[in-house]
């Protein structure tokens, strides 16, 4: 099983995650969110196939949806009723590539 987040571990963790992010995620009841927009659908459906890859190494799937160019991505851990390290990990690698392809 895994441990939830205390307060203090949960706003540690999302002022790192937040450092290196252009938008900030933000901590919505127990779930981690963030919504990206994109030049266009193409762009936002190449995101989402690049953040299914990440999710699926690491067996963390997220609740998401895709509206033309928006998608929302909606984090939490299921089987532990909140957010753990696990959701964190997964939104950093969202961030890594984001960052990556900027570039």
């Amino acid at each position: 099983m895994l441990d939830l987040l205390s307060p203090s571990q949960l706003a540690i963790a999302l002022d790192e995650l937040n450092a290196s992010s252009a938008e900030p995620w933000r901590v919505e009841d127990n779930r981690l969110i963030k919504t990206f927009v994109f030049r266009d659908f193409v762009e936002a459906f190449g995101f989402m196939s690049r953040v299914a890859l990440l999710a699926e190494r690491a067996n963390h799937h997220p609740d998401w949806c895709n509206v033309y160019k928006t998608v929302r991505i909606v984090l939490t851990t299921h089987e532990a009723g909140g957010l753990t390290q696990r959701d964190f990990d997964l939104a950093r690698a969202i961030e890594a590539y984001v960052n990556s392809s900027r570039t």
